[in-house]
């Protein structure tokens, strides 16, 4: 029964993966694409080739989220492993509902929270410290950082420029978002991949398939790079639609510094906290700051507040269904 489940917990964690990648895909192009900086077709291209390779860069974010969240150790291999996969429906549920409305909601949210919606159902510990320094404290600076340095870097560089020719500087700018968008998706590899990877790890370490002292093995990195590019590639349109035009009309000055900054959080997060941080949050953040610039009235601030909305309802929505679907299957699959 337990092998049978952890070929199930992987099915389903490769396939949250997937619609991790089209959910989140306009994270790395949405700012490119609106400011014809890249074709939407090559911009996927790029921006699946680049998770791929982010999704190898490291797997410190995945250790966090293998053993820093819901507490295993001493729990039937049968109850952890239903406690996974429970947690993956609810992540997956909410990736689809959010992905139908538009709106960029936070993947990594969402399988953090059913994650601990279904633990505490299944009456497992979770890890409240590791929970506060690692998901909460990062889910609320790095927004308010991505404004802010977006925000200024925009000041900055309208300054530095702020002689030269707009047709010129256009189109400089729209050469130099295709290395911006290319940064921004290796660090959506970086971040977005890992979380699968820690979820196929936390399976296989319950029944004893992987080893903690041997790491993260290459077939899972490998697979769960495989599936977000995949994912990626298969786009992500509504979402795109709301990044790159609903917020603000972007220019390639202001979507290069958003794609730019958004980047730098991602990988100081992954490289230097190992806190599995939000892509879409960050992303989002740096588009209303460097469209503050303008002024202020030129963000849409009634997009920007539905987008809040489900920033906030995530986390409990995603727990909420997990822990439903734990105390449905449970009994069941016992």
């Amino acid at each position: 029964m337990e092998v049978a489940l952890v070929v199930v917990v992987v099915a389903l964690a490769l396939s949250f993966d997937y619609t991790n990648g089209f959910h989140d895909a306009a994270n790395a192009i949405a700012t490119s694409v609106s400011t014809r900086a890249l074709t939407p077709r090559a911009a996927l291209i790029m921006a699946a080739v680049m998770n791929f390779a982010g999704a190898l860069l490291g797997t410190e974010v995945a250790e966090t989220i293998a053993k820093s969240i819901v507490n295993l150790d001493g729990a039937p291999d049968h109850t952890a492993l239903v406690v996974i996969l429970c947690a993956l429906v609810g992540a997956i549920t909410w990736n689809l509902i959010t992905w139908w409305f538009g709106l960029p909601s936070s993947s990594t949210h969402a399988l953090i929270g059913g994650l601990v919606g279904a633990g505490l159902a299944g009456g497992l510990g979770i890890y409240g410290s590791a929970i506060v320094d690692k998901v909460v404290l990062p889910m609320i600076f790095s927004p308010l950082i991505g404004f802010g340095l977006a925000f200024f870097v925009m000041v900055a560089v309208l300054w530095i420029f702020r002689r030269a020719s707009p047709s010129k500087t256009n189109r400089r700018f729209r050469i130099a978002q295709t290395a911006s968008a290319a940064a921004m998706a290796l660090g959506h590899g970086l971040q977005d991949a890992q979380k699968t990877m820690g979820v196929i790890y936390m399976a296989l370490l319950t029944v004893g398939f992987a080893n903690a002292e041997d790491g993260i093995p290459l077939w899972v990195k490998l697979a769960a790079a495989a599936a977000i590019s995949l994912g990626t590639y298969s786009g992500g349109w509504r979402i795109m639609r709301t990044l790159g035009r609903k917020i603000i009309e972007l220019d390639p000055a202001r979507g290069f510094v958003a794609e730019s900054v958004s980047a730098v959080v991602l990988y100081v997060n992954a490289f230097v906290l190992h806190a599995p941080v939000s892509t879409t949050h960050t992303i989002t953040s740096a588009i209303m700051g460097v469209g503050a610039t303008k002024r202020l009235s030129a963000v849409r601030w009634g997009v920007a507040k539905n987008i809040g909305i489900a920033w906030v309802l995530t986390i409990p929505a995603a727990a909420l269904v997990a822990a439903i679907m734990y105390w449905i299957l449970h009994p069941i699959l016992g």
